[in-house]
């Protein structure tokens, strides 16, 4: 519509007198403005990569690093050496100067390598500084002098005012453990889970490796971290997720919820126009690098890899393999809402379009009352079914005229925004109202998103929101990172009127949202359905449960003197014993950031300590002070094993790249077969919370999100994440599978309920315990699950 409505505004006639050439000035200015405002945005992105490029020196220290060198000059001192008269003596054209032009450009020729020099020791001993991981390791609360100095030394060689990829060349690479290191951590991990007999051959599995092939992987191993920024992150990528040839609908995709007990306002094209702005607001900083790094302890940076493909971002099926295909500076979005796919320009007059005109936009959508085309209502099912059929229609059907031209609009949209029909949302007063909510923003109808993008974003008709988020190219505090600055722009920054439109004037002169065209084949359509289909079995097998415990939260878990996750950690091993009599090996993610292109480690949540702790909590005869000694040492077990995973002495990652480097030397290895086919039945990961500190959720406890999950992981297990907002809530997202008689997600959160309880109660005297056997805050109902 855009292009049609500058074509009107440029108009020629040909006469025989000659053309009769009409230009509007609404167009034209609107080009103009096109013009300024990209060329601006060359000149920021400009500047802000030379400021990244030096920091943590700044472009202002070059000159007076050259006016020092020009000073000596005039002086007997001479800083450099004698170089600046060596430089002039080597200079070309040096006979075509005078002595005076070739002794300042000698002096600006030296302190620009001077400068250049300073700039790499300064980052260099950031890099050095950064590679020391002491301080991760020691108490809570307790810092020792050398931490102390450290810490000052990295604040002072950090800089001021840093952009958001101000140290990402200063991040360490991720090292590379030593093999006995890891085959050690991990014959530890496994030694709860199997008998003598299971261990006795798994040991013998893991010293014949050892012994015969692990130093040749090694050797090549060590060479890629030299060779590459992280020696995980792409084969990580690549044969995690993109070879990957089943649906990533359920299986690979998570979700993230709206905020989760207030909606500013209950008009759907109202609030997808405030929360499309400050998206848009948030790109524009992101393109400039303009966000503040997230820094541990307020000092420590992580790295900003993974943002850059937010926007602008579609996973491309094929054959074999996918790809990740990221553009720049898209200024559209495509829009889903009733089986019809619309496009909305973002952009007009070289900015971008304010809240009220996409309140006006997709007011536009929700009142268009067409009919979708042939083969339209169900297409994104193929993003949804098996990825070797959809690369297949892809490059039969989509290859060429109208089909190629809507999809192109789909795959190189900023994001993709589909506007359901159906409310959803948590609400107190409706039973099971967040697994609905859950299992909408996960899967919906299974054609109603489009999972290959990066993201896509859901408006409901009461006003409520939620994204389903392509898991790729980024993990899940990326893009919480980004929704957390929305909803706080959303609800503290733009606001609504008092009828809940968005703040400012409407116009009306805006070109209307365009129509995509199809022209979808019958032998496309049954592949179409064939894909919906199986992605319908998928979703309906999916048995979520999600659980606010508002009990306590972290504020009394920290005066139990001890980690909030570790807590959760051991609560979830308690309440996995007592669903299934039976431990499990366990999952929990963690993230290696603070090392150049980190994304996640694995931490083993199930130890031997862990085991010992809740065989003491179901022994009868085991008191109090025990059970509370053996989860003190329980705990202690498990912030250790998190903290070797967040600075690179993982197990899972090491071992996987090993076995990846094992494939490509055509070297067989049981031992790597055996660890990477081994099934994680319990699936965890914590979806941190408050990363901007942007709301006060003390002044503001209603503002708090509900956070996100994931699908289940094994065919017979669970999923969990939960995520700890505030001082005093904790919400459980818990995934299971109908068709495993053996899990159920309700029954799964009762239990994690009453092991957070039964834990709470060791700290407790014994005459002030809790009696929480009969305390359930929602009855069984049978032990049944609910369909």
């Amino acid at each position: 519509m855009a292009e049609a409505h500058q074509a009107v505004g440029f108009q020629f006639t040909v006469r025989p007198d000659g053309l009769d050439l009409k230009l509007s000035q609404e167009v034209i200015k609107n080009i103009y403005l096109s013009g300024v405002t990209a060329w601006k945005k060359r000149a920021i992105q400009f500047k802000n990569g030379i400021l990244a490029g030096v920091y943590p020196a700044s472009p202002s220290s070059w000159l007076i690093v050259v006016i020092a060198m020009m000073s000596s000059l005039y002086t007997c001192i001479d800083p450099s050496l004698g170089m600046i008269d060596a430089i002039k003596d080597i200079l070309p054209l040096r006979h075509c100067m005078s002595v005076q032009t070739r002794a300042v450009l000698s002096a600006i020729l030296f302190a620009t390598g001077l400068w250049l020099f300073l700039i790499y020791l300064l980052r260099y001993t950031l890099k050095a500084l950064l590679s020391y991981h002491g301080w991760i390791f020691e108490s809570h609360g307790k810092m020792s002098t050398s931490t102390k100095v450290w810490l000052s030394l990295v604040k002072m060689f950090s800089g001021r005012r840093p952009l958001l990829y101000s140290f990402q060349a200063s991040l360490p690479r991720l090292p590379v453990p030593s093999v006995d290191d890891t085959i050690h951590r991990y014959l530890e991990s496994v030694r709860p889970l199997l008998d003598s007999k299971q261990y006795n051959q798994m040991e013998i599995l893991a010293n014949d490796f050892k012994d015969s092939k692990a130093a040749q992987l090694q050797r090549y191993l060590i060479l890629k971290s030299w060779w590459s920024t992280n020696y995980v992150s792409d084969w990580w990528e690549e044969y995690i997720y993109l070879r990957g040839r089943s649906p990533i609908m359920v299986n690979s995709n998570f979700y993230i919820m709206d905020l989760l007990y207030v909606t500013p306002t209950h008009r759907q094209a109202a609030r997808a126009g405030n929360v499309v702005h400050a998206m848009l607001q948030y790109r524009r900083k992101l393109e400039r690098g303009e966000h503040a790094p997230l820094r541990a302890l307020g000092t420590v940076p992580m790295c900003s890899t993974q943002m850059e493909r937010m926007f602008n971002t579609t996973r491309i099926p094929g054959i074999e393999t996918d790809i990740v295909q990221h553009l720049t500076d898209r200024k559209h979005l495509v829009v889903y809402y009733k089986g019809r796919f619309f496009q909305v320009w973002l952009y007009t007059g070289g900015r971008h379009l304010l809240p009220s005109e996409l309140e006006t936009q997709f007011q536009r959508i929700l009142s268009d009352t067409s009919e979708p085309q042939p083969g339209e209502l169900k297409l994104a099912a193929l993003t949804a079914g098996n990825r070797v059929p959809w690369a297949r229609a892809r490059n039969k059907y989509f290859s060429q005229g109208a089909n190629k031209v809507s999809l192109d609009a789909i795959e190189s949209a900023a994001f993709f925004l589909a506007l359901d029909d159906e409310p959803q949302g948590y609400d107190p007063a409706t039973t099971r109202s967040l697994d609905t909510y859950a299992k909408s923003v996960l899967h919906g109808k299974c054609y109603d998103r489009w999972f290959d993008k990066s993201f896509t974003l859901i408006s409901y008709p009461n006003g409520k929101m939620g994204v389903n988020v392509e898991h790729s190219w980024a993990d899940a505090p990326i893009v919480g990172h980004m929704w957390e600055y929305v909803l706080a722009t959303d609800c503290f920054h733009l606001g609504y009127t008092e009828e809940g439109h968005c703040k400012g004037d409407v116009n009306k002169c805006l070109p209307h949202p365009t129509r995509l065209q199809w022209q979808i084949q019958k032998e496309c359509r049954e592949v179409i359905e064939t894909s919906y289909l199986s992605a319908k079995k998928i979703a309906g097998d999916v048995d979520f449960h999600g659980c606010l415990f508002t009990e306590f939260g972290k504020g009394l878990i920290k005066k139990c003197r001890t980690s909030p996750d570790a807590f959760i950690q051991l609560a979830l091993q308690l309440a996995q014993f007592r669903d299934q009599g039976v431990f499990c090996l366990t999952y929990e993610s963690s993230m290696t950031r603070m090392f150049r292109d980190g994304r996640t480690e694995t931490v083993r949540s199930c130890t031997s300590e862990a085991v010992a702790f809740v065989r003491a909590m179901e022994d009868a005869g085991a008191t109090n002070a025990q059970r509370l000694a053996l989860f003190r040492e329980a705990s202690d077990m498990h912030q250790n094993m998190y903290r070797l995973a967040m600075t690179g002495s993982g197990i899972d990652r090491h071992l996987f790249c090993l076995y990846i480097m094992s494939k490509y030397l055509g070297l067989d290895s049981p031992f790597l077969e055996k660890v990477l086919s081994e099934p994680w039945k319990l699936s965890t990961s914590q979806t941190p919370q408050q990363q901007l500190n942007l709301v006060d959720i003390n002044k503001f406890p209603k503002y708090v999100g509900a956070g996100g999950g994931f699908g289940p992981v094994a065919d017979d297990g669970y999923g969990v994440s939960y995520i700890i907002v505030g001082e005093n809530l904790i919400t459980f997202h818990i995934s299971s599978k109908f068709s495993s008689p053996d899990t159920d997600s309700y029954r799964f959160g009762q239990h994690i309920w009453k092991a957070m309880h039964d834990i709470q109660s060791l700290f407790k005297p014994e005459n002030d315990k809790k009696k929480v056997e009969h305390g359930m805050p929602v009855q069984m109902e049978n032990g049944k699950k609910h369909i």
